[in-house]
């Protein structure tokens, strides 16, 4: 288990890229609460030095162990973590099943991904649409939901920056919160929108036709390389190309695609969230997580490169 994931669960033979542990069924909020380790509350405390409190600001202290997830304004308003399942149970309606939930970094950051029950069918392909729904305790970012398409037969997230409609919605932890809840509920039928979006756009892109030298044109543009990189980094990053290549010529479920931008994109995709990296680093499996719906900036440059 990555070092920074506090407590997880997830119901895939595989866990969200690599984090958690696996359980057998996909559970309802109340039992995806208590298996992710997420049944705790935060309360606000005063800041209080050896020279007296501070006015203004007040730390986020959870329940279970009396630990400081952060010290945030005394504007700062608190999103339960029950709060969070329960807007998602209003939102999908009853019936919803949690794909996995998590903590991660000692309980300042939590999310919960929710498969949605409508399947599309684009492009003579399954696509599969999950809300994801992330929040923080300790003041460092906004509570986010987010639509991330998955790819059903090679699981490949293909969540695309599109210019005519939203992926994901944020909102600050200040203000009228209930309110906040309620823009977000509505917007957040954003879902329909953004996939028959991509619906279009996928079938854009199988029409448009590229060559091979296109291709690996594209390729190094999304890897380059410096004119005075060391022999070492040519060789590291001459392998990634090589990788993504592969992903666009040889992977078995393209060979049928066709010479196209959707093609490339898809090979894009794969490489973004499946090739192993020249160096790992202690938080990469969170890192790529986050970036499976906050957006992949790689798949997004891919995406502009034949857009």
């Amino acid at each position: 288990m990555a070092a920074n994931v506090e407590t997880m669960f997830s119901v895939r033979e595989k866990p969200w890229h690599g984090l958690g542990t696996v359980v057998a069924e996909a559970p309802a909020s109340k039992d995806a609460l208590r298996i992710a380790g997420l049944d705790w509350t935060v309360s606000q405390m005063p800041v209080c030095t050896e020279y007296g409190m501070i006015e203004g600001y007040k730390a986020n202290v959870r329940s279970t162990d009396n630990k400081v997830l952060g010290v945030v304004s005394d504007r700062y308003k608190i999103i339960q973590n029950v709060d969070a399942f329960s807007f998602t149970d209003a939102l999908l309606g009853e019936g919803v099943r949690y794909e996995t939930a998590g903590s991660l970094q000692n309980g300042r950051k939590v999310w919960m991904l929710a498969r949605l029950p409508k399947e599309y069918i684009i492009a003579g392909e399954r696509i599969t649409p999950y809300l994801v729904f992330s929040n923080t305790h300790d003041g460092s970012g906004a509570v986010r939901v987010a639509v991330t398409p998955v790819r059903v037969v090679c699981n490949n997230t293909l969540n695309l920056a599109l210019s005519t409609a939203k992926r994901s919605f944020g909102m600050v932890h200040t203000g009228d919160i209930k309110g906040k809840v309620q823009e977000a509920r509505k917007t957040l039928f954003m879902a329909d929108s953004y996939m028959e979006g991509l619906g279009r756009e996928f079938e854009r892109l199988r029409k448009q036709k590229v060559t091979d030298a296109q291709v690996m044109e594209y390729i190094k543009m999304l890897l380059p390389l410096e004119k005075d990189a060391s022999p070492v980094t040519v060789r590291n990053v001459s392998k990634l190309r090589d990788d993504m290549a592969a992903r666009y010529f040889d992977a078995p479920d393209l060979q049928d695609v066709g010479k196209n931008a959707y093609r490339f994109v898809n090979a894009a995709s794969d490489f973004a969230t499946h090739a192993k990296p020249a160096r790992r680093t202690r938080n990469y499996q969170e890192n790529l997580f986050m970036r499976t719906y906050e957006g992949n900036t790689l798949i997004d440059r891919a995406y502009q490169l034949v857009a």
